[in-house]
């Protein structure tokens, strides 16, 4: 991975997907959802595993099965690099949701061979749908212009130093002076750095990552928090960071909890 990274920054590789097919499967699933059917035309017939908050399911017993869902908002990362993007979708009618939704993608076939959902509702950690739509209504995640857009690696970096430093106070985060972090339907302005008393592994981690809107969300596990169960490898998490000029200037998290409010 490291290697076709450097690859293409420097230009010598061409996208493995490109960002309009990207859009198109994204916009399938999204319909899919909305529609409460569990199959669209770009899933792979004959090699799909579907995770749903990191366990694995069977498509027909998913989210995409219970229901049409009502999206009141959504917003993509489209990863050429890795083939891949990721959605975060709110929806405050009827059944409550905000749902992260990272799409695979085999580059050979364009055919979707994984999907990986946290889906939060009700009972989890500081859920609020209706502060998520609110506060996700009021940021700015418009395209970077090209001549100020980060590479993938400053991008990538900078997610990793804000939930390595979790663990490590240390590390410093290139936080934006008016850095503003959405939990749940929580939003915190000023002061996003957090940090937890050691030993804190994260573990699990996907990363999709967006040049163009300067984003990275990272899939990955967190310790701890979920007191019904085992403290490692920890509850299903994501964070997704907004980077500007190597500052991280938004982070949205969503938790999923076993028990109700992660039985604390």
């Amino acid at each position: 991975m490291i290697f076709l990274l450097l690859l293409a920054s420097l230009g010598l590789v061409s996208a493995a997907c490109p960002r309009d097919t990207l859009k198109s499967i994204t916009a399938e699933y999204l319909l899919s959802l909305s529609n409460g059917t569990p199959t669209f035309a770009s899933l792979s017939p004959t090699n799909l595993t579907y995770l749903e908050n990191d366990q694995p399911i069977a498509i027909t017993s998913s989210v995409l099965s219970k229901g049409p869902v009502k999206v009141d908002f959504s917003r993509s990362l489209y990863d050429t690099t890795l083939c891949a993007s990721y959605t975060e979708i709110v929806a405050t009618a009827g059944h409550a949701y905000v749902i992260g939704t990272r799409l695979s993608i085999d580059p050979s076939t364009l055919k979707v061979t994984k999907i990986d959902s946290v889906v939060c509702d009700d009972g989890d950690w500081l859920f609020n749908a209706a502060g998520s739509l609110r506060y996700n209504k009021q940021e700015n995640w418009d395209p970077i212009p090209e001549a100020k857009r980060d590479t993938r690696e400053v991008i990538q970096a900078a997610g990793d130093a804000y939930i390595n430093a979790w663990g490590d106070k240390s590390i410093n985060p290139p936080f934006d002076a008016k850095c503003a972090r959405l939990e749940g339907g929580s939003y915190l302005t000023g002061n996003c750095k957090l940090t937890f008393s050691p030993p804190f592994v994260l573990l699990n981690k996907r990363y999709t990552i967006d040049e163009e809107i300067g984003a990275v969300d990272i899939f990955h596990n967190f310790p701890f928090l979920d007191k019904a169960i085992a403290r490692d490898p920890g509850t299903q998490t994501n964070n997704m960071l907004r980077v500007e000029g190597g500052k991280i200037k938004y982070i949205h998290e969503n938790t999923v909890c076993q028990k109700k409010g992660c039985a604390k």
